[in-house]
């Protein structure tokens, strides 16, 4: 093999990827499945059974059964995470990659009629089920069998510049950027690294309707249309653009003295000037 096509071979590596049910976290499995990674798909299943979703990435990727599996999950708790790593070890091995995928917003208001029942949820969602307690767990496991870990977390937009009338959901993904360098720090003398990927603007599922107006004309929302004129690049993202450095975060031969960074991904969004 090409010594530059190593960097990014991922044989022989099992990968998690909670939130598996999610557009971007597809993408990723997709891109670890063709570099030749063990993918286990940790949802839910309550937009798309786990099983389903399984199944499309076989069908779509063209990989053997045993190369992608999924597992039932509730990642917001503690005791079932732990029990699903080992339904994973047991059927794919020791992952060796961590992808923390869950995370989402609901609904959009002002500051003072922001209901607190919906912002619990949504830091819940971000912060507990969407980083810390997986974390915990897969960091805990990795320490107790001294192995090398890596952690790619899903930061955001909002990381870095809030978005408006969605404040739970600013204040949980810059607490994910803000999380990803601290705990890069506390586990590197454990060899384990943590990164995150801070997407632009990607349609999805739950932000179709919010930015897409009519998707046969190709007509935007008021709000699609202004990050639009926002973005330098002039588009929203493809799911193609995540995958390189999805890849590149993952393989520790091509990543293994990166820890602690969130990079974007956002057709030059953060460097929006007049």
């Amino acid at each position: 093999m090409n010594k530059s096509l190593e960097l990014f071979d991922m044989t022989g590596q099992t990968v998690v990827i909670t939130g598996g049910g999610g557009v971007l976290a597809g993408v990723m499995a997709e891109t670890l499945i063709g570099a030749g990674a063990v993918v286990s798909i940790w949802g839910r299943g309550r937009s798309a059974p786990v099983d389903t979703i399984v199944t499309k990435l076989r069908e779509k990727t063209g990989c053997s059964s045993g190369q992608v599996h999924g597992v039932k999950v509730d990642t917001g708790d503690k005791e079932s995470v732990a029990k699903a790593l080992e339904e994973t070890v047991e059927k794919a091995g020791s992952p060796s990659v961590l992808v923390n995928g869950v995370g989402g917003n609901i609904g959009k208001s002002s500051f003072i009629d922001a209901d607190l029942d919906t912002f619990r949820k949504i830091l819940d969602m971000n912060i507990l089920a969407g980083l810390v307690i997986p974390t915990q767990v897969f960091a805990e496991y990795w320490m107790k069998n001294e192995s090398e870990g890596t952690i790619i977390n899903l930061a955001s937009m909002a990381s870095y510049i809030p978005l408006s009338g969605v404040w739970a959901y600013d204040a949980a993904k810059a607490a994910v950027m803000n999380l990803t360098m601290a705990t890069a720090k506390e586990f590197a003398p454990h060899n384990i690294r943590v990164n995150a990927i801070a997407p632009g603007f990607f349609i999805g599922y739950q932000n179709k309707d919010l930015l897409i107006a009519d998707e046969e004309k190709g007509t935007l929302t008021q709000r699609g249309q202004d990050i639009i004129n926002h973005t330098p690049y002039g588009r929203f993202g493809e799911q193609s653009d995540l995958a390189g450095t999805t890849l590149y975060l993952a393989s520790r031969k091509a990543s293994g003295f990166v820890s602690g960074v969130t990079i974007p991904v956002d057709g030059g969004y953060l460097i929006h000037n007049v």
